[in-house]
């Protein structure tokens, strides 16, 4: 699954051209929870605001986690640290997930038109970088799928993080199979091909 992190390239590339990484923060930003407070989500975000939210989040997914004084929720015990570490990379890659998708959207086309023939070129140029959003999506869900299983054992199984009562539900939610992107995104990526091939067999017209 590696291979869909190229997916992001493109992204990455156009983010390295208007971002400079720290330039949203006026103190030091090292730790996860640090990455995670410049993650922020507009009414209507776009590309540049994801890729933006990407960047933030794949730093926060590579940095270390802060003392457990400043971690995002209260931490009482070394359980309950290492199910908020387990909860905090399983929410990471979710949000990873809806950027990746309303990126993707942004370069999406969901009905072909025969009139748009004349334009059949760019809609398929635009069509592949959404594609390529919604695969790199599956590579996160693989990862959120594998701390959410590890929030899940049977050690936490009385154990819950009540500051971050939304992570716990995410987490149930997982387990229960009531929260599955997998299905939401592979739909997306039949949709997408079927859109790119449709383009690709349409002769060139100019209505």
């Amino acid at each position: 699954m590696k291979k869909y992190r190229i997916a992001i390239a493109f992204a990455l590339f156009f983010a390295t051209l208007s971002i400079s990484p720290f330039k949203s923060s006026a103190y030091m930003v090292k730790y996860k929870e640090d990455y995670w407070r410049l993650f922020h989500v507009h009414y209507q975000q776009s590309p540049d605001d994801c890729i933006e939210n990407i960047y933030w989040l794949e730093k926060a997914v590579q940095a270390d986690f802060a003392n457990p004084l400043y971690a995002q929720a209260k931490i009482e015990d070394e359980s309950d640290w290492e199910k908020y570490r387990y909860l905090f990379m399983m929410h990471l890659n979710l949000k990873l997930i809806e950027q990746h998708q309303r990126l993707g959207r942004n370069y999406d086309k969901q009905v072909v038109h025969f009139y748009d023939a004349p334009w059949k070129d760019l809609y398929v140029e635009n069509l592949k970088k959404s594609l390529s959003c919604y695969k790199a999506g599956l590579y996160y869900w693989t990862e959120a799928k594998l701390w959410a299983e590890k929030a899940n054992v049977g050690r936490f199984r009385f154990k819950f993080i009540t500051d971050l009562q939304n992570w716990e539900d995410e987490r149930e939610r997982i387990g229960e199979g009531t929260l599955d992107y997998e299905k939401i995104l592979q739909r997306d990526i039949s949709r997408v091909e079927k859109a790119i091939e449709d383009f690709e067999k349409m002769p060139s017209k100019d209505y």
